[in-house]
């Protein structure tokens, strides 16, 4: 990404209503399905560390680790989260065979930087048999944005393509589920009518603190009602959840 979308991030990834809800539902899946407990868990793209740092409050006692592009990006991530962050490549992977037990991944297989069939082998390469991927990725093309230009995101998915890339690699066991549903109409309005120019502000940015904390509980509702049993047959992002084979 670009430096300018980078310190965005590491200022608002804590407190921005989006994070936190991507954050909890990655959370949510983890503890559903956490994989191989004895074994580190890797966030594969983890930006300035965010998402690690909520995953060492959430899952106190798991070994973390943490990959990102970006050299000055990953020492932002160690500072943060206090886990071993590498600067690496998604398409080629630092590590060992069957070194982690759980595997994270937030809006990374989308990035134009990043090659999916390659970065899913090693994917399923470094879990180890029995181990749980996580995938969030943004849903739809007809949803791309001055906002995807600006992250260099190259897709965007549907739940049944992005289910058939992860059993093309291997994967099994695989549960996809739009979210961001309930808000998916002021998504609409603020990318294709609001935000179509190129040069749009980017969509990371502070809200003021009583919008924040609407939209927070829109996608808090959301949550508690996929959490009753309802599917949502859109939203602005697809979340996967899958299991290496052995």
């Amino acid at each position: 990404m670009e430096r300018t979308e980078y310190a965005l991030m590491d200022a608002a990834e804590d407190r921005m209503w989006w994070y936190r809800a991507a954050h909890a539902r990655v959370v949510a899946a983890l503890r559903a399905r956490p994989g191989r407990t004895a074994l580190p868990l890797l966030d594969a793209g983890c930006g300035t560390g965010g998402m690690l740092r909520r995953l060492s409050i959430a899952l106190p006692g798991r070994a973390l680790a943490g990959l990102e592009y970006s050299p000055e990006a990953a020492a932002r991530a160690a500072r943060k989260s206090g886990a071993a962050v590498a600067a690496g490549d998604a398409n080629a992977l630092p590590y060992p065979d069957a070194r982690f037990g759980a595997l994270v991944s937030v809006d990374v297989l989308c990035h134009r930087g990043v090659q999916e069939a390659r970065a899913l082998a090693e994917f399923h390469r470094v879990l180890a048999p029995g181990g749980t991927l996580v995938l969030n990725l943004p849903a739809f093309e007809w949803l791309r944005s001055a906002h995807d230009t600006r992250v260099h995101n190259a897709r965007r998915y549907t739940a049944a393509g992005a289910t058939a890339l992860l059993r093309a690699a291997g994967f099994e066991a695989i549960e996809a589920r739009y979210w961001n549903s309930l808000l998916l109409p002021l998504m609409v309005a603020q990318r294709k009518l609001r935000s179509r120019a190129p040069d749009a502000a980017s969509d990371v940015a502070p809200f003021p603190p009583w919008l924040d904390a609407t939209l927070h509980a829109a996608t808090r509702t959301e949550a508690a009602l996929a959490r009753l049993g309802l599917r949502y047959p859109a939203g602005g992002s697809v979340l996967l959840t899958a299991t290496r084979s052995a």
